[in-house]
């Protein structure tokens, strides 16, 4: 048996499940409602406030899919329930970010500002110039809208300018040396 796939996923206090014969799992919570169909194959099971994922057979293709089935369930129900939130730091000298509605302008040295628009389900808050925080109930959408947020300028190993998560360390190199 996986052993990610063989845990119950425990539902909390005010969250909802719903699973579709098509296995189509839908998820109600205080902070929003997420809906992901997903593969036919897996046995979804909900009972006594618990959900369990069963895998047909022992095939190889069962086998990965049995802990991927239960993960995406998990992070559903994580998500209506507590939210998603990644931290981006920007360093560098004149680079800041700045937000005026919807919108989130960086400047990080290039000659026109890079504008982003949140996403459906995403916000994008800017606690100070050179602080970012990305959240929202979807777990993939958090990750790719701040991925894609770093992918403007990224962290850059000589002088550490750049944007990148809070949590990431940046490895330094050391620069030419003259005689």
């Amino acid at each position: 048996m996986s052993r990610i796939g063989r845990l119950a996923i425990s539902i909390p206090q005010g969250v909802e499940v719903k699973i579709d014969n098509d296995n189509t799992v839908t998820v109600n919570g205080p902070k929003g409602q997420l809906v992901k169909k997903l593969h036919k194959d897996m046995i979804i099971v909900n009972e006594n406030n618990e959900i369990t994922v069963k895998r047909p057979t022992e095939q190889k293709r069962h086998k990965s899919l049995h802990g991927l089935t239960r993960t995406l369930i998990n992070n559903m129900v994580h998500g209506v329930a507590e939210g998603y939130e990644k931290t981006l730091e920007i360093n560098g000298v004149g680079y800041r970010a700045a937000k005026q509605g919807e919108k989130l302008t960086l400047t990080v040295g290039y000659s026109q500002p890079v504008e982003f628009v949140d996403p459906v389900n995403i916000t994008t808050e800017v606690p100070t110039p050179n602080k970012i925080i990305v959240k929202g109930i979807d777990k993939e959408a958090v990750g790719d809208h701040a991925a894609n947020i770093r992918a403007v300028r990224e962290p850059e190993p000589y002088l550490g300018k750049g944007i990148k998560y809070s949590i990431e360390k940046i490895r330094r190199k050391v620069g030419k040396t003259g005689k």
